[in-house]
C-alpha cells in the first residue's frame, strides 16, 4: 500500500521534497521527488503517484520471478528442480551471468548459489530493480529524486534542484539503530550516486561467508551505480579485509566497516564525509 508524506510548509526558496513508499522485496521502498518551489514543473501529486507506480510495477514484477519466498516463482520452481536454468527466462538467464561476472571479479566473494547449491539471486535483484528504476524515472522526465529500498539509496540530481547541493545518505549504527554512523553526500557535485549497505546486524546472518570468516558486522559502499555498491557491500561482508582492499583498488568506491567489536574501517572518502 501506498503512502505519501505530508507537505510541510515551504520557505521562499526552501525546495519541495515529496514522497510515496510501497513494500515490497520483505522490505520498504520509497521515492521522493524535489523541484524548486521558485519554478515551474514542480511535481504534483498525481505525477508522484504515476512515478511510483511504475517504481512499484518493476519491483514487483521482479520479485514475481526471483523470490525464493513465492512458491509459484521460476526461482523457486529452479530451486525444486522443476526448470533447468538453461530453459529459464532470458531475464534469469541475464542476472544469473550479471552474478557470475562478479563472482569471478570479487575471487569468488559474491555467489549467487546457497551453500546448498540452490540459485539465489536475491543479492543481485534488489540493485537491479532500483537500477532499472532509476532509468525509468529518467525516462519519465524525472532529474531530481531519490530512491531508497530498505536502505539501499539511489539518487539523481539535487534535493535543491540545479545547485549541486548532494543527497545526504544516513548510515545507521549497527549497535544502535536509532544512531547514525555517519552521512554520505551522493549525486548533486559528486561523483558518487548511489550507497548500499549489508550485513548482519538488522536481518542476521543471511549472508554466505568465505571460510566462515565474520570480521565485519556491517559493511557500507558508496559507488557511482547501485548495483556495484550492493554487490560489493555484501561481498566484503563475505570476504572481509581481502576483499576490501580488492573493492578499494579495482573501484571507483568509498567504504565505511563495522568491525564485530564496533571499531570502524574507512576508506579515504569516507574519512572526508
Amino acid at each position: 500500500m501506498q503512502r505519501t508524506s505530508e507537505p510541510r510548509v515551504q520557505e521562499a526558496g526552501v525546495p519541495i521534497l515529496k514522497a510515496r513508499t510501497f513494500e515490497c522485496m520483505g522490505t520498504v521502498i520509497s521515492l521522493t521527488l524535489a523541484a524548486d518551489p521558485l519554478a515551474e514543473g514542480q511535481p504534483m501529486p498525481d505525477e508522484l503517484a504515476a512515478a511510483t507506480a511504475v517504481v512499484e510495477r518493476l519491483f514487483r514484477d521482479l520479485d514475481e520471478t526471483f523470490s525464493l519466498y513465492r512458491t509459484d516463482s521460476e526461482a523457486s520452481m529452479l530451486a525444486r528442480g522443476e526448470l533447468a536454468l538453461r530453459d529459464a527466462s532470458e531475464q534469469m538467464r541475464e542476472r544469473y551471468a550479471e552474478a557470475h561476472e562478479w563472482r569471478l571479479r570479487t575471487d569468488g566473494a559474491f555467489t549467487p548459489e546457497r551453500p546448498d547449491g540452490v540459485l539465489d539471486l536475491s543479492g543481485l535483484v534488489k540493485g537491479h530493480a532500483i537500477r532499472e528504476a532509476g532509468t525509468s524515472l529518467l525516462a519519465l522526465g524525472r532529474r531530481d529524486w531519490c530512491l531508497n529500498a530498505g536502505g539501499d539509496v539511489l539518487v539523481s540530481g539535487s534535493p535543491r534542484p540545479g545547485s549541486g547541493q548532494p543527497w545526504k545518505a544516513g548510515i545507521v549504527d549497527p549497535a544502535d539503530r536509532l544512531t547514525l554512523l555517519t552521512g554520505y553526500g551522493l549525486a548533486g557535485s559528486t561523483r558518487h550516486s548511489a550507497l548500499a549497505t549489508s550485513g548482519s546486524a538488522e536481518r542476521g546472518e543471511h549472508i554466505w561467508r568465505v571460510g566462515g570468516g565474520t570480521e565485519f558486522v556491517q559493511v557500507s559502499v558508496a559507488a557511482p551505480d547501485i548495483v556495484t555498491a550492493d554487490v560489493l557491500a555484501t561481498a566484503i561482508v563475505s570476504g572481509g579485509v581481502p576483499t576490501l582492499n580488492l573493492a578499494a583498488d579495482a573501484w571507483d568506491v568509498a567504504v565505511l566497516a563495522v568491525r564485530s567489536d564496533g571499531s570502524l574501517l574507512a576508506t579515504p572518502g569516507f574519512q572526508q564525509a
